[in-house]
């Protein structure tokens, strides 16, 4: 099923806007895209023995320590997951990871991870499983995403360099 049709199901219906493919935060500077509201920097993250995954949505501009992160969980050597690690679990291709691939992710493996600085934000840039397009995902519709999947957000504060 299309992730929009599916968005709207569950009375979702976000402002989508399609553009050239953007794999990264400074793809979309080199375009000078200029929209409303926030950007999104999306890390799938696995603890050091792979048995543990986080999605988790920062700024697009923040530098995160994944040391710290991980002392702060509680969490062995937070890295960045394989591609093929996000396939599995997100059903995306690196480039196109946003918390709507938690749609794919049906037996809730991956935890969702919310920067605390992004409480106050509104209007969220979400690729729809595609880096060809992005919606702009209200606070309210982002958690009610998130209840419909299972996906419970943990706000926590993300240190950074």
């Amino acid at each position: 099923m299309d992730i929009m049709t599916r968005l709207a199901d569950w009375h979702i219906t976000p402002p989508l806007i399609e553009h050239p493919p953007l794999h990264t935060c400074d793809d979309a500077d080199r375009l000078l895209v200029d929209r409303p509201g926030t950007r999104l920097k999306n890390l799938f993250l696995r603890d050091n023995y792979g048995r543990r995954h986080a999605l988790l949505l920062t700024r697009h501009d923040k530098q995160v320590d994944l040391k710290a992160l991980s002392r702060q969980q509680g969490w062995s050597r937070l890295g960045f997951a394989s591609p093929e690690r996000l396939e599995r679990y997100l059903g995306v291709a690196p480039g196109h990871v946003s918390v709507l691939a938690l749609v794919n992710d049906e037996q809730v493996q991956v935890e969702l991870w919310l920067d605390e600085e992004l409480k106050d934000c509104d209007d969220f840039h979400c690729h729809p499983l595609r880096n060809t397009a992005t919606v702009l995902l209200s606070r309210a519709d982002l958690l009610r995403f998130t209840e419909q999947t299972g996906h419970t957000p943990l706000w926590l504060p993300v240190p950074s360099f």
